[in-house]
């Protein structure tokens, strides 16, 4: 049986790689907040942002993020792979011309993903917080809560940082990095109710072991903005149905998988909490078009991750690696066909 061959399109430029430390070396936190503040005040149709899909199997799973980005230039996907029985996980970035529909880059995502997370985070604190040097509590002490922190010190002044972390080393640790690195007041506090008590701002970026939530509502002061970014999956928790009960807003980056495929989401309503009454899009929320009403409501920023925060913050790196001279060539690349 003969195969057809479809005539080559016009040439395109050879597909950069851009590694891990590539990214390292382009990305700088207020760009990131930046593209991604700019792309959340486009107009997204929902269907360039589809839901996530995952393929599943034993102890492993692919997991795939589309999007086509408002800026005009790309559109591409993000895949995950990782084992859970081995402990291992893998970060692929492609983005196609939306023009040529060349293959224009593959770029390691393992980077550009804690980055996309803390930067959207903060686009939401910056609209959500007050204008004044903010009080922040950070709960969790890894990479996530490191961005998380970074990435709001890049776009706020920051009044003071508490952290709490279940193991003291880990809490000094981070504390004395950030004041280091960073020249941020960092304390270390012995409960995360102590980090929380007089803040503007509460980072969440840590799970239990056994999935306990780790921020319980009855810590809530009045105006607090809420940011939790670590129950993706049905079976993660992060916070208890109280810290949604008591939101006034909650802020979702992908609304309708944040309702039902996030631990929290889904404890609140089986606790007969009315999230879906309170749940506004991340768009309308940088748009203007829901705001917190009063200065006591409190806000939380819920999130799963978009591919849309992939494509935007790869396209940023994109135009720096090229401006650089960044990257390598690949001798070989995916060819457009006429269809």
């Amino acid at each position: 049986m003969g195969i057809t061959h479809h005539p080559a399109a016009t040439a395109v430029p050879p597909t950069l790689f851009i590694s891990d430390a590539d990214v390292g070396q382009l990305a700088d936190w207020a760009s990131a907040v930046q593209a991604l503040r700019q792309a959340y005040a486009s107009a997204i149709d929902p269907a360039m942002v589809p839901p996530r899909s995952m393929a599943r199997g034993d102890g492993l799973w692919l997991r795939a993020l589309t999007a086509v980005s408002p800026s005009g230039g790309h559109l591409g996907c993000k895949l995950i792979s990782a084992s859970v029985t081995h402990r291992r996980a893998s970060y692929l970035i492609s983005l196609f011309d939306q023009t040529t529909m060349g293959l224009t880059a593959l770029i390691d995502g393992n980077r550009i993903t804690g980055i996309r997370t803390a930067a959207t985070a903060a686009v939401a604190v910056d609209r959500a917080a007050p204008r004044r040097p903010l009080r922040v509590a950070v709960i969790g002490s890894g990479f996530e809560a490191r961005g998380l922190l970074l990435a709001l010190a890049s776009v706020r002044e920051l009044a003071g940082v508490k952290v709490f972390s279940p193991t003291p080393a880990s809490r000094e640790r981070f504390a004395a990095d950030m004041r280091s690195q960073a020249s941020l007041d960092v304390a270390p506090t012995a409960s995360a109710q102590d980090a929380v008590q007089g803040a503007d701002v509460v980072l969440c970026a840590a799970r239990s072991r056994d999935e306990s939530p780790v921020l319980q509502g009855e810590w809530l002061e009045p105006g607090m903005t809420v940011v939790s970014i670590g129950s993706t999956l049905p079976e993660q928790r992060e916070v208890d149905e109280q810290v949604l009960a008591r939101a006034h807003l909650i802020v979702a980056d992908m609304v309708d998988e944040v309702a039902h495929d996030t631990g929290d989401m889904l404890a609140a309503s089986r606790a007969r909490v009315d999230v879906s009454s309170k749940l506004v899009s991340l768009g309308d929320f940088v748009a203007g078009k829901a705001v917190r009403q009063q200065a006591t409501d409190i806000v939380v920023y819920k999130s799963v991750g978009s591919a849309l925060q992939d494509v935007i913050t790869a396209e940023m790196l994109l135009a720096r690696a090229r401006e650089q001279g960044v990257g390598t060539p690949l001798a070989h690349s995916i060819v457009p066909v006429s269809k």
